[in-house]
């Protein structure tokens, strides 16, 4: 299946609350660690529930797409991404720093670039591209609070997103793009949806059911897989599109129904009710989990 990057919009988001010296880190940002929310939060299982809407948001940024068109089997096995990324990406938090996690993670997409079928040149190690992928898994922690967990306060988004300036300056790339604080992030995710983000052929086939979809895990059996799949491919991209923001559904053509809002209501008591009961073990993910038995918490 071949595709091509839309025309770009007024890709032209402002930049006077943005960018970074290297040395503003340690003034702007707040140590990663046990102690702090990003280690909370990202690690939290909840989070699961968010991945496709994540990976939607990123697959609507006209970079992104093209390298997915290029250079990965995108449309025969969507999940397939997530699961190759999501262990190393969790690393860059959860790993000691100087096993190099987050510089192994940036050199991955080293060789990543081409030129679309516009005679546009782009490559994965965009700095625009690339902190909009971070920026998704920032705002993936404050929207899974807000939808199955405890939503976070005003004063905790802040701390959350000035730990998430320490993490995205561990991976050792341009910090041109990235907010001053919380107020210039929330400024800059609006002016994406407005100016950048496009209906890309991978977003909207990120938002639609496929039937054929391989197991996310190779090693889940084929007869478990064939139980599981009929209601994984349903619920999987219907949560990514209905917990869209609306400026992204909006240019995506996607709907949110009276139903879809009840559905989403049961789910968030469901989760909400249920969580208190669930183990430790149960409420991580697994790198998340190695690493809190490793420093000896708990949440």
């Amino acid at each position: 299946m071949s595709a091509t990057v839309p025309s770009p919009k007024a890709r032209t988001a402002s930049t006077a609350d943005r960018g970074l010296a290297r040395e503003e880190v340690a003034e702007l940002g707040l140590p990663l660690g046990p102690q702090s929310l990003t280690w909370r939060y990202f690690g939290d299982l909840r989070g699961f529930f968010l991945a496709e809407r994540a990976g939607v948001l990123q697959n609507m940024h006209p970079v992104i797409s093209q390298t997915l068109v290029d250079h990965s089997d995108f449309f025969a096995n969507p999940m397939d991404r997530i699961r190759r990324s999501a262990g190393p990406i969790l690393g860059v938090v959860y790993d000691r720093e100087e096993r190099g996690t987050a510089p192994q993670v940036r050199d991955v997409h080293k060789g990543i670039k081409g030129t679309d079928l516009e005679g546009r040149g782009y490559r994965a190690l965009d700095p625009e591209a690339f902190f909009w992928a971070h920026a998704t898994f920032f705002e993936g922690q404050v929207a899974t609070q807000r939808l199955l967990g405890t939503p976070l306060t005003e004063d905790a988004q802040e701390r959350l997103y000035r730990e998430s300036i320490t993490w995205y300056a561990r991976y050792g790339m341009s910090l041109r793009p990235v907010p001053r604080d919380y107020g210039a992030f929330r400024r800059y995710w609006d002016e994406m949806l407005d100016d950048v983000l496009d209906a890309t052929p991978v977003a909207l086939f990120g938002v639609r059911r496929v039937e054929h979809q391989p197991p996310p895990i190779p090693e889940i059996p084929r007869l478990v897989w064939a139980g599981l799949r009929p209601a994984a491919v349903r619920f999987g991209p219907w949560l990514g599109r209905v917990t869209l923001p609306a400026k992204a559904r909006d240019l995506l053509g996607v709907e949110r129904s009276f139903l879809d809002e009840a559905a989403l209501g049961v789910l968030r008591t469901a989760v909400r009710t249920a969580w208190p009961a669930v183990p430790h073990a149960l409420r991580r993910q697994p790198r998340a989990l190695v690493a809190d038995r490793r420093e000896g918490v708990r949440y």
